[in-house]
């Protein structure tokens, strides 16, 4: 049995260039070994076990869907407001939702206090990302690019 102690992990941390968005976390599964670029089932484990933390007043991402991840989430402690489709819905410690492919999102710390959260995704090969506030699409292998364009005839520039 391999076996980690959270606390004793570094948070890693990130922001925007100008500072919107802004988030750490302790990746859990590769703690554990995870390897989240293999092919290997077994070296990729089914999910992915992150603690995400939210400083007061900030988002970690933009809002967004996936085209095949499921993404659960679990309040540890803090609060703030989930935007989705239908509008936002206050979070608070021990609130946990879940998020299916192709359901848009965005986690908004509004509080005054950081907001901490378990993440868990399927993280699906092949996965794709759509960001609808600016019209992009995010495709992460081989490696993470984003895109914009204009919708194009199947057969563009085949013949």
């Amino acid at each position: 049995m391999l076996k980690i102690n959270a606390n004793n992990l570094a948070e890693e941390s990130w922001s925007s260039p100008k500072g919107k968005f802004v988030g750490s976390g302790k990746e859990i599964s590769e703690a554990l070994g995870r390897k989240p670029q293999s092919t290997d089932l077994l070296e990729r484990h089914p999910f992915d076990v992150e603690i995400c933390r939210i400083p007061p007043g900030k988002t970690p991402y933009p809002y967004h869907a996936h085209s095949t991840q499921w993404e659960f989430y679990h309040v540890i402690s803090g609060s703030g407001v989930v935007r989705h489709k239908e509008g936002t819905t206050p979070i608070e410690m021990g609130d946990a939702f879940i998020f299916r492919p192709g359901e848009p999102h965005q986690i908004i710390n509004n509080s005054s206090r950081d907001l901490l959260l378990y993440v868990v995704a399927d993280n699906p090969m092949g996965e794709t990302y759509y960001y609808p506030d600016s019209n992009k699409w995010g495709v992460p292998l081989p490696e993470r690019k984003v895109i914009r364009s204009d919708a194009l005839d199947y057969y563009d520039g085949e013949e």
